[in-house]
């Protein structure tokens, strides 16, 4: 079986710019979520479709032709992941349990249903009823791909929280340090009398920014809060 069975170009139905874009901007696990939507939708769709509603029949195309171009982009994700979270969505596609296989035949066998609704064929009835059977399985295939999603988005934020109390930390101890430059020369500025009064204003102003400093360092700690 084909990686990719089904295009926009075969459902006759291109995806349309703005919803390549706004699929650009959805996250993945939102878009594996969708995908379960879209699905169930196509059902409904195509059973009209197989009534005679020209409208209908051509919604589940669109659908279809969208359903397909996001899984297409759903199991290409592994090389944008780093080794470990790539394996991960490559084993849940294409592993020996994996739901690839269950799902392009769900999409192959909407598509097979509505081209026999287009052409009025006798058949389209044995089709139908080979879709609703085998949908079940297909929305099982998209929860469990939906779960992986969900955990390598989960580990991912874990990660870049790690990494952002990490930067905080940094930049507290950079604050900490500055402030005992800062009063080290308001002491020294003291110390000098007139002659160290311009030395005490820079040494207020740094006194300043460490305490701003302070202050966004706190404000970035309750942010990786809670988004934990």
């Amino acid at each position: 079986m084909a990686a990719y069975p089904l295009s926009a170009a075969r459902s006759n139905l291109p995806v349309p710019t703005t919803t390549a874009s706004r699929d650009g901007d959805m996250s993945l696990v939102n878009l594996a979520a969708r995908q379960r939507m879209l699905s169930q939708r196509m059902v409904l769709q195509t059973v009209l479709a197989t009534r005679g509603s020209g409208l209908h029949l051509k919604a589940a195309r669109s659908s279809l032709a969208l359903f397909s171009d996001s899984h297409a982009r759903l199991v290409d994700t592994p090389r944008h992941l780093d080794a470990a979270m790539g394996e991960r969505i490559r084993t849940t596609y294409h592993g020996a349990t994996g739901v690839g296989p269950t799902i392009e035949a769900f999409m192959e066998q909407v598509d097979r249903t509505l081209e026999l609704a287009e052409r009025q064929s006798p058949r389209v009835e044995e089709a139908l009823a080979r879709l609703v059977e085998i949908t079940d399985g297909a929305l099982e295939a998209l929860n469990t791909a939906t779960t992986a999603f969900d955990q390598i988005g989960k580990a991912k934020s874990e990660t870049l929280m790690k990494e952002l109390a990490g930067i905080v930390a940094s930049i507290q101890t950079v604050a900490r340090e500055a402030k005992v430059v800062s009063f080290n020369a308001q002491v020294m500025a003291a110390r000098a009398g007139q002659h160290g009064r311009e030395f005490a204003v820079v040494a207020n102003v740094l006194s300043g920014i460490t305490n701003e400093i302070d202050g966004l360092s706190l404000q970035a700690v309750s942010l990786a809060g809670r988004n934990r």
